[in-house]
């Protein structure tokens, strides 16, 4: 019995504002399809975070419709979790999961808290954020309960937990707060692929399927991105790595500004091979420059050769770090501001600040009527 592991696709997810990116991460999703469909798995996983926010763009919503379809008419069930992007901070409001209910089986509502997959128990719990670990303990223990009976055990869930993401704050969950009774902890919300040997089970993250942060790069560069095929036939779980082609490249390079002409060729050089137009990611460091003019050179020199060029400068003499760049992601510039508020807040101020830049002020204003009258 197979089944593929996936997570945190983030559909709809517009990196540096660009529409490019954005249509990166929906062919990203459709080679995902594809190579399910390849596998020949007998069932697909999904731990959280299909899409970048509750309400999603058409297009996403389309893309995930028209893949669904595929591994429908061909007898692929899926079993999903909602993420906490998937999560919108509106009492009562379902995740977009639930528009395809048809094609998917949403795990972890209290009316579902697993199904069971040709005697396979298959549990999980939607994402809780760290105000509401209480919970997200009492069903975990739960869930083990019910599937002491099953020979073969899938756990599913999308969180942090404290060896994986130890600064505080940043995970829900310390390592032995998992139950220690499932085969395999399918987990979803770190965006690098991680296996790790779990009492006699396998905890899997595994990662992102495409470069949604830039700090996703190494791990990108050793373990490629993509999701895992599982084999639970024999002892213990078999994970096979399917790594995706279509992820369009990334540059990142380090240097002294003493060295700048060197590395615009080195760079010029890596360019000519690749099939897509890459981001460009430089840190350049110095004495005393004049950085307007440096810019400017890198601009010329690179010009229409390259998607997004992002660098950041730093001089000895001001001790500061400086980016310069055509365009933000005002999304991840709330997130990173808000990152230490609590989960619903930032996912409220992101949706509240697309609402007001796509002139939706009826809906914003109602949006922060009803957050303050439950949060106040």
């Amino acid at each position: 019995m197979k089944f593929a592991h996936l997570a945190d696709n983030h559909l709809g997810y517009r990196q540096y504002n660009l529409q490019e990116r954005e249509e990166d991460f929906y062919d990203n999703f459709v080679e995902v399809i594809d190579k399910i469909i390849e596998e020949r798995v007998d069932f697909v996983v999904h731990s959280g975070d299909l899409f970048e926010f509750p309400k999603p763009p058409i297009k996403a919503l389309l893309t995930v419709l028209k893949g669904l379809r595929r591994l429908k008419d061909r007898g692929i069930e899926v079993y999903a979790i909602p993420g906490n992007h998937d999560i919108s901070m509106r009492k009562g409001a379902l995740p977009p999961q639930f528009l395809f209910r048809d094609l998917i089986k949403v795990i972890g509502r209290h009316k579902n808290p697993f199904y069971i997959h040709e005697g396979i128990f298959i549990g999980g719990v939607p994402y809780c954020s760290r105000f509401y670990t209480n919970v997200l303990r009492e069903r975990l223990e739960e869930l083990s309960r019910r599937a002491e009976n099953y020979r073969k055990r899938i756990l599913v869930l999308h969180q942090g937990i404290d060896k994986y993401l130890p600064f505080d704050g940043s995970y829900e969950l310390k390592i032995g707060e998992l139950p220690p009774n499932f085969d395999y902890y399918a987990l979803g919300h770190v965006h690098r692929r991680i296996i790790r040997d779990y009492h006699g089970g396998k905890l899997v993250y595994s990662g992102s399927t495409e470069i949604r942060d830039i700090r996703e790069h190494e791990d990108y560069k050793s373990r490629g991105k993509g999701f895992y095929v599982v084999d639970l036939g024999g002892d213990e779980p078999d994970i096979q790595p399917v790594n995706l082609e279509r992820i369009r490249p990334f540059i990142k390079d380090s240097f002294n500004v003493s060295e700048l002409d060197e590395h615009i060729q080195l760079i010029k050089d890596n360019i000519q091979q690749l099939e897509e137009k890459p981001i460009l990611y430089l840190s350049i460091t110095g004495k005393s420059y004049d950085i307007s003019t440096i810019h400017n050179k890198i601009s010329s020199a690179f010009g229409d050769k390259i998607l997004y060029l992002k660098p950041e400068y730093t001089t000895e003499a001001e001790t500061t770090s400086i980016s310069v760049s055509g365009e933000f992601d005002i999304s991840d510039l709330i997130r990173e501001s808000l990152r230490k508020d609590a989960p619903e807040r930032v996912s409220f101020s992101v949706d509240l600040f697309h609402k007001l830049s796509s002139d939706r002020v009826d809906e914003a204003k109602q949006m922060a009527n009803k957050f303050y009258e439950e949060f106040k």
